[in-house]
């Protein structure tokens, strides 16, 4: 039973996680937005999910983890999870150094201090928010289809 609401559990917290990441890839696509309209709606965005989303990648990948060890018996099963674990650690890794610096120094423009190089920098944070979306989704089919599968097929 206690496995059972953990996985469920686990798909809910990825589901969530990769689509707040994937609404942002399809819905705040910044290539056509004028630098002050960047930045309005970045720090907006930072402002309102960053703290979040470091926290729902953070239990995310420990429940994911957790539920691994408790499916242990199925090695399919187990290392499908240590696979989506890997991926939001992934996830993780991005963020802190791809993402986050950048985020550092975007909390800092105003309109009247935009440097020259704003779209070198956006365009770098697109790509690091794109491979870490793709990671995201990755890390649900998995942790969905191991949630999913029949009893029958879970024993090698």
């Amino acid at each position: 039973m206690g496995t059972s609401i953990l996985r469920f559990l686990n798909v809910i917290m990825v589901a969530l996680l990769a689509g707040i990441s994937f609404g942002i890839w399809i819905g705040f696509n910044p290539s056509d937005l004028s630098a002050s309209a960047y930045i309005e709606q970045q720090q907006n965005m930072l402002n309102s999910l960053r703290v979040l989303l470091v926290a729902l990648v953070i239990f995310t990948t420990l429940v994911t983890i957790l539920s691994a060890y408790l499916q242990k018996i199925n090695i399919l099963s187990f290392i499908s999870l240590l696979i989506a674990a890997g991926l939001l650690i992934g996830c993780i890794l991005i963020t802190r150094f791809g993402n986050k610096p950048i985020d550092d120094v975007v909390l800092t423009w105003t309109k009247d201090s935009i440097p020259t190089n704003w779209t070198e920098l956006r365009d770098k944070w697109w790509s690091f928010h794109i491979l870490r979306t793709t990671a995201e989704l990755l890390a649900l089919f998995i942790i969905t289809w191991t949630s999913i599968k029949k009893e029958d097929q879970q024993a090698i």
